[in-house]
């Protein structure tokens, strides 16, 4: 058995499941999911994605949970972040002559990619998600590019993708095809703000979305910005965001990051 406790946002953890999805598949093994319901994502998978068969959820809502502390005292192998930074080969996978180690019960706790993933067909919105989807996609017209600003928290991608270095981008997008209009998803309003001001009448957003991931309707809104960036034909995107990386990954769509 492999049991999978994802940690960080919604991508990380999409991504963390996807990698020991396809591990479960080539072992020919049963996949346990502990879904930690926490500050970083406080609302249960059941409540953003459909059913799925292929792997058992189970929501936990505490490191000491005894469900979780049994797996774990009883996995052959533990293996955490620094465990698969350790192990990972040039390609950013897990080295296949590590895998080949890994026989029995293994427990991985992470929020890093570490196996080859085909798609993210797993990840089904709710019905009622769905629905806000479709009506925000049905906005979106024959040339709709994605932008996914990151602030907050997010170091690495406020000193590399600035409110100017978007602007540059989407600029480009307009000058390419006048007719473009924009997706954005943001953390940030006062981002957004700005950005309105430059492209009056251009910018498509969730106007009244929540932006506590510790809470249901902040995590509803996350998702409805993933997939609504999933389903622009370009993503101008920020620097080290799992997000921007996941959206253009579910449909293969290109992306550029901003500031690159």
């Amino acid at each position: 058995m492999i049991i999978i406790q994802p940690s960080g946002g919604l991508c990380n953890r999409m991504r963390v499941i996807n990698s020991g999805w396809r591990l479960a598949r080539e072992r020919h093994d049963q996949l346990k999911v502990l879904w930690n319901c926490n500050a970083e994502l406080n609302c249960p998978f059941e409540s953003l994605f459909q059913p799925v068969k292929e792997f058992k959820i189970t929501s936990i809502h505490s490191v000491a949970d005894p469900r979780k502390l049994f797996h774990q005292k009883t996995a052959r192998h533990y293996l955490t972040n620094d465990e698969i930074l350790a192990h990972r080969n040039a390609d950013g996978i897990l080295d296949p002559a590590y895998v080949a180690t890994l026989t029995g019960k293994t427990y991985i706790f992470t929020w890093e990619w570490f196996y080859p993933s085909e798609d993210y067909h797993l990840f089904v919105p709710t019905d009622r998600l769905q629905a806000r989807i479709d009506a925000m996609t049905a906005k979106f017209g024959s040339s709709c590019v994605g932008v996914h600003i990151r602030r907050t928290d997010n170091q690495p991608a406020i000193g590399k993708s600035s409110t100017d270095a978007f602007i540059t981008s989407m600029k480009k997008e307009l000058e390419a095809d006048p007719d473009t209009m924009f997706y954005l998803a943001t953390d940030d309003k006062q981002e957004e703000a700005a950005l309105r001001e430059v492209f009056p009448d251009r910018i498509l957003s969730n106007e009244d979305r929540c932006l506590r991931r510790d809470s249901v309707d902040g995590m509803h809104d996350a998702l409805l910005d993933l997939y609504c960036l999933a389903s622009t034909r370009k993503i101008i995107g920020s620097y080290f965001s799992s997000f921007t990386d996941i959206a253009a990954d579910m449909h293969k769509i290109p992306k550029v990051i901003a500031g690159e």
